[in-house]
């Protein structure tokens, strides 16, 4: 029969063609077809000839067009039929669809949707013809039957889709129908309806087929409705995170059948999506417009929602494309500062912790990004270093190299600032641990920085370089070359970097022989520059790889070591340690180090010979040549050789071999070398025991030094002598250490260490008085100590805790001499200060963190117990002048607390351990820190209470500053949340209550420790408002005839301290809170943006947040309340008053637009606090408002009128005085025009608010006063009075006084005018 209907149609004859086809029966044909299609031959063919024996203009012929359409659907679909019959079959049908009557392509997509929604769908070939049938059909303009109606051709479509979109899909044809949308044209509520489809079959499909779903959704978006596919896919992959997260906290407890898939599974499909997205912003620039767009507006509502590893990682794929990166990043690095503020606005308020726990970390976030990436995502690498870098120079530090490198290197982060140039180190760092390829070109950049910006501090940088190579010193090898390319520019780069370049590169000196040749031949060089800082680095890089030389050479031999040769350093792997290779190459060293020998003091500092200056005669006076040390160029005199510096190297030299002999007797026998040695040691400890002799007989005048020397450093004479007197102290003070290490408690040594001392003491006096005169800047800074810390620490620890009696007789010696007591603990407190601003100290082990530790710990025992054991009341300071001993312990502990928490913060536990005497064991795990903390502050909360009740002319001011900065520090040790915090807080705010205390900087202190406590426990405005109160009380009312109701809550505010001081501090404290209240309104408003799922947690939340900020409000306003009716003196305290009122009303003027926009989106009537709230401010802020600035004007006319007064007493001298006074007035009356302007701001949104919520909230508010236009009844009588009284005396001369009158009108206006400005 086929091949009868196959001639048939090539016949031409139509109508035996149409009678064939009739005589078939339905079954018959659709055999006919299906036998035709298998066999593979003239399918096509058999169809046209169909189609042509069926034409659209006969009923039968369209209905055997439909029972063929619906019968090669499922053909197509069985799988049988070779794909490329399948595409000749569709290809024909589609071709054919548009001559089908409207009725007819209605009855083929309906039949259409019942085959997607029966899931028999497999390959959806069927569905390129569906989506030709459902394009004519829209077209179609019939009027088609649906239900009961008619709907023309579009509307028939629209209620296909919608209830296509309603039912289930086969979760395999998902994607086939995505890409049939793709050729359906679609309105936008259509595309909606797909679209949301598409997203909620996500969770269905296996992970798998989620990227080319994904790609097909965004080419389905080049249609529009972009925002809800890119929010849609990142939403689906924030959920599969957050379930991984989950699940990897709780694996146990989830159930095998709902768990989800392995983590590699989903970070490669993570990746693929991301790839598909950045190929189509590609194409399609206006959807990295829209990803921008919307996470930006996400962030204002929920930044949690909006970055998320996800969403990270595809900002950065896309970030690679340059026309996008500038956005992206300036949003990421808005989006990091902001989550750093925030957390740290959150940290130092309890009130906004209890009412907005912070859920969410940017910082991690970005991180978790670098640790997803190893997944093979190297389309985010790129982004991921352009970001850490543009972090690192956005917010690196801005202070000079140098100055507190604490912070920097060993210190937590404090400013959101530091905190995001750290996470650029972090991101960094952990990229290059993690993605090989891109290492050297970290490198590269990080040490490009380090040359290019020498002139800014680079230490941030040089942090970065040194855990690069700390993390892989071996990967690093093969980027040598870049690392010896930068060695080339060492010689113009400040000595600070060269330090910290090579103390950072110095682990791949280690491994790399390639590496230390390029610095030794470079170093080289350098000595013999003619740049004086390019001689100085090049000896510090001698001296560094010395000092680390016994480690390179002595790596455990698995590791490395050394075969024969100068430079030439082999790595041979095995072989034993090598001591010859070891000399071989530190006397190549020491040789180039000679050749300093002959340069600058700068240059020279370590290295030298002293027999030059050293004077062997027994009894020649002085022992040492101190001419040869000193070099004159004309006028200048310059110090040529740093013989302290010598004798102190040679000290620590000689008492280092003593150790190291002593450790290693007995294990080696060669007399010979060891009598050698001996002599050497020899031959220097009788030089040092003469020098000291000599020293101790020497009087000043041997030095050319007396008191009536000049010592001013204007003219050569006086800076030699300033040189010789910092040398000969210097050279006492290397003694003394000397003599004390070697003198093992005798009391003949601690006799000449007390005649150095007194040698030191004379010229020390000298200095300061002689610098006490000339008023000179350098005059008046101490010499650096020569003492090591080490021994500092020793020497305390015998001067006052040494108990041991056989060494009681000498100590004494020592302990008779307050001078010596208070030059120990002062030399301890140089040393702290020097610890605390460089992160490191003069002499050996100064740079060793750990011995810098152990040294901390010993002198603040030391230090706690001389002071808490001898009041300073107890001790007898004399006539001398200078601080007592147990004030400056006191100095000395405070900042030791401060370096502790900027260096050591991670060992604060173990510090405080060290204190505790009585609890030397514990283990570390078991050390309470707040505890600790607590013991220590009782100590100093007992001084603090002495020091109140003591008599006033026993009261020492420096003291008790000193003592509160010291428990506001230690205060930070203490957990906001326990009882030793709540206990130490109840303490200070009775303090405050009791003590009436007239010291300004005391008081200061006291209450702002007050403040920083109480903000940690509660919000401090029930204490502000009490001040308020006090305050009020203290200095009486603006309106002298009401007496103020004297109720005192804080004896600490009395007359002298109520204004300004307290009064300010109040308000300063206030204009926190009233940044806390700002910043929950803003979180307000952006969670009233929010439409997500979850709104009856959002509504109770947004309630909480409410409430809190409108009693926050209100407690506020009774604070302002009283200060606004203070007298309060002109001067600062009013002028931040007025700033502070004017800030309030915008603040309460933001709360009402918030509930305008409320009423705008529900129909919640407004709560009944707000009405209180808006009550409160029409009764008790705004008039006493008006009354406040009427009494500024007054007493600045006042201030005015006494200034005229004097003008005419004194005409042009006073005209100078004059113009300040008007100055100064002008300056001070500036806020009051903003603040009417922020009351009646507040004024017209409140009247938009009463239209909105049909609630009259302006009857609580009074009318306000006109300040443009005021008539003062009084001025203008008595001006009246006055002008009758002049015409009455100008009478007889009528013309004359009419033209001496007219300027006098022309001008008064103008002075107003200038007055009121």
């Amino acid at each position: 029969m086929a091949q009868h209907i196959l001639a048939l149609a090539a016949e031409e004859a139509p109508e035996r063609l149409q009678a064939a086809l009739q005589s078939l029966g339905e079954g018959e044909l659709g055999d006919m077809v299906t036998k035709q299609a298998l066999k593979g031959r003239e399918t096509a063919a058999l169809l046209r000839g169909i189609f042509k024996g069926s034409p659209c203009s006969q009923e039968s012929g369209v209905l055997r067009r439909l029972m063929v359409y619906k019968h090669c659907v499922p053909l197509v679909e069985s799988g049988d039929l070779h794909l490329a019959k399948v595409s000749e079959i569709i290809g024909l049908l589609m071709l054919e669809a548009r001559q089908l009557p409207g009725r007819a392509l209605a009855e083929l997509a309906t039949f259409f949707v019942d085959v997607i929604k029966g899931g028999s769908l497999s390959n959806g070939k069927s569905l390129e013809l569906f989506s030709t049938v459902l394009t004519a059909l829209a077209s179609s303009k019939e009027c088609l039957a649906y239900g009961k109606g008619e709907l023309n051709g579009e509307e028939f479509k629209k209620q296909l889709i919608n209830t296509l979109c309603s039912s289930k899909w086969d979760p395999r044809s998902v994607i086939h129908l995505a890409n049939m949308f793709r050729d359906v044209p679609l309105t936008a509520e259509e595309l909606q309806f797909v679209v949301e489809k598409v997203l909620r079959m996500f969770s269905k499909l296996d992970l798998q087929e989620i990227p080319p779903l994904v790609y097909q959704l965004l080419l389905l978006s080049a249609k529009g409705s972009k925002k809800a596919v890119l929010e849609g896919i990142i939403s689906f992959f924030n959920q599969l995170d957050k379930r991984q997260k989950e699940e990897q906290r709780a694996p146990q407890s989830v159930d095998l059948e709902v768990a989800t898939m392995p983590l590699d599974q989903l970070r490669h499909v993570e990746g693929t999506v991301i790839l598909h997205i950045v190929s189509v912003i590609n194409l399609d620039q206006d959807l990295g417009e829209e990803l921008i767009r919307h996470l930006k507006t996400e962030q204002q509502k929920d930044p949690c929602t909006a970055l998320c590893p996800f969403s990270v990682a595809l900002l950065l794929s896309v970030a690679v494309k340059h026309r996008l990166q500038e956005q992206i990043f300036d949003f990421l690095k808005t989006s990091i500062m902001r989550s750093c503020k925030d957390l740290q606005f959150l940290q130092g308020s309890r009130f906004l912790q209890d009412l907005f726990p912070q859920k969410y970390d940017v910082t991690a976030i970005i991180l978790e990004v670098v640790e997803n990436s190893a997944f093979g995502w190297d389309h985010v690498t790129q982004g991921l270093v352009d970001l850490g870098f543009s972090l690192m120079e956005s917010y690196e530090p801005k202070k000079p190299f140098g100055g507190k490198v604490a912070e920097t290197s060993y210190g937590l982060s404090k400013t959101p600032a530091q905190q995001a140039c750290r996470l650029g180190a972090s991101i960094l760092l952990e990229t290059f641990k993690v993605h090989e390829p891109i290492r050297s070109d970290i490198l590269e950049q990080v040490l490009n920085r380090v040359l290019t910006k020498a002139a800014s501090p680079v230490s941030h940088f040089i942090d970065l370089l040194s855990n690069i190579v700390v993390s892989a010193p071996l990967v690093l090898q093969n980027s040598s070359s870049k690392v010896t390319e930068t060695f080339d520019n060492l010689s113009f780069l400040p000595l600070d970097t060269v330090q910290g370049l090579l103390r950072a590169v110095q682990p791949l000196l280690k491994v790399s022989m390639s590496v230390r040749d390029a610095l030794i031949l470079v170093l080289h060089k350098a000595i013999f520059s003619r740049q004086l800082d390019a001689r100085k680095a090049a000896v510090a890089g001698f001296l560094l790889l010395l000092r680390n030389f016994k480690v390179l050479g002595s790596l455990s031999s698995s590791q490395c070591s050394q075969a024969i040769g100068a430079t030439q350093v082999q790595a041979d792997v095995h072989a034993c340690y090598n001591s010859a290779a070891n000399e071989a190459f530190c006397l190549e060293i020491l040789g180039s180090l000679r050749r300093c020998l002959s340069q600058q003091a700068d240059v020279r500092l370590m290295l030298y010979e002293i027999k030059q200056y050293y004077l062997p005669q027994p009894d020649l006076l002085p022992p040492l040549k101190l001419e040869g040390c000193i070099m004159a160029q004309g006028d200048q005199v310059f110090l040529q050789e740093p013989l302290a510096h010598l004798l102190s190297c040679i000290q620590h030299c000689l008492a280092w071999y003593k150790n190291t002999v002593h450790l290693h007797q007995g294990v080696e026998d060669d007399e010979e070398e060891e009598e050698e040695d001996v002599g050497f040691q020899q031959n220097f400890e009788e030089m040092l025991d003469s020098v000291t002799r000599r020293m101790i007989k020497s009087e000043l005048e041997d030095f050319e030094l007396d008191k009536s020397a000049d010592f001013s450093l204007s003219s050569g004479v006086g800076v030699k002598n300033n040189i010789y007197a910092i040398l000969v102290m210097g050279i006492c003070e290397v003694l003394i250490e000397y003599n004390f290490n070697i003198g093992n408690f005798s009391k003949n040594k601690f006799d000449d260490v007390l005649g150095l001392f007194t040698c030191y003491n004379k010229l020390s006096e000298i200095l300061k008085e002689k610098a006490g005169k000339n008023k000179s800047i350098l005059g008046n800074k101490t010499a650096r100590s020569f003492l090591s810390m080490g021994f500092v620490s020793t020497l305390l620890t015998a001067l006052f805790r040494d108990n041991a009696q056989s060494h009681e007789e000498s100590l004494a010696v020592l302990r008779s001499s307050t001078e010596f007591l208070r030059y120990a603990v002062s030399v301890a407190l140089q040393k702290v200060q020097q610890l605390e601003e460089t992160g490191q100290t003069d002499g050996p082990d100064g740079q060793n963190p750990e011995k810098m530790f152990q040294n901390l710990c010993r002198i603040t025992r030391v230090l706690l117990w001389r002071y808490t054991s001898i009041p300073a009341v107890v001790e007898e300071s004399g006539k001398k002048k200078g601080k007592s001993i147990s004030l400056l312990c006191l100095e000395g502990l405070l900042r030791i607390f401060n370096t502790m928490q900027q260096l050591y913060a991670a060992r604060i536990p173990q510090f405080l351990q060290a204190l505790d005497i009585t609890d030397g064991d514990a283990e570390e795990a078991d050390i309470n820190v707040t505890e600790k903390a607590a013991f220590q502050i009782r100590q100093f909360q007992r001084s603090l209470v002495n020091q109140f009740s003591s008599a006033e002319d026993d009261f020492n001011s420096k003291e008790t500053q000193l003592l509160i900065t010291v428990l506001s520090t230690l205060s930070k040790l203490l957990e906001p949340a326990s009882q030793q915090f709540l206990q130490f807080l109840t303490w200070t705010v009775k303090i405050c209550k009791e003590n009436s205390l007239e010291d300004i900087p005391c008081c200061k202190g006291l209450l702002t420790l007050l403040f920083n406590l109480h903000a940690l426990y509660k919000s401090p405005v029930s204490l502000l408002r009490e001040l308020a109160q006090d305050i009020h009380a203290c200095l009486g009312d603006i309106d002298q005839d009401i007496e103020v109701e004297s109720r005192s809550h804080f004896a600490i505010v009395n007359a002298k301290t109520a204004a300004p001081t307290i009064c300010l501090l109040v308000l300063g404290q206030a204009e926190k809170v009233l940044e806390e209240v700002d910043w929950l309104i803003k979180k307000l408003n952006s969670l009233g943006s929010d439409t997500s799922e979850d709104s009856s947690q959002i509504s109770n939340q947004t309630q909480a947040l409410e409430k809190g900020v409108i009693l926050q409000l209100g407690t506020l306003l009774t604070a302002y309340h009283e200060l606004v009716q203070t007298a309060l003196p002109a001067g600062s305290c009013v002028d931040m008053l007025l700033r502070s009122l004017s800030k309030t009303y915008a603040i309460l003027t933001s709360l009402i637009k918030h509930y305008i926009q409320v009423c705008r989106s529900t129909s919640n009537a407004i709560p009944g606090r707000l009405e209180k709230l808006v009550k409160l401010s029409g009764s008790h802020l705004t008039p006493q408002c008006y009354s406040f600035i009427t009494y500024v004007q007054n007493i600045h006319s006042e201030s005015l009128s006494f200034a005229e007064e004097k003008k005419k007493k004194k005409k042009e001298d006073e005209a100078a005085a004059i113009s300040t006074v008007m100055a100064k007035v002008l300056r001070e009356t500036k806020p009051i025009p903003n603040l009417i302007f922020a009351i009646e701001q507040y004024e017209k949104f409140l009247i938009h608010l009463s239209k909105k919520s049909k609630v009259n909230l302006m009857q609580y508010m009074k009318l306000s006063t006109s300040r443009d236009f005021r008539i003062n009844a009084s001025m203008l009588e008595s001006v009246l009075q006055e002008h009758n009284t002049e015409d009455a005396e100008n009478e007889p001369d009528n013309d004359q006084s009419s033209t001496a009158e007219q300027p006098d009108e022309n001008q008064e206006p103008k002075k107003k005018r200038q007055r009121k400005k």
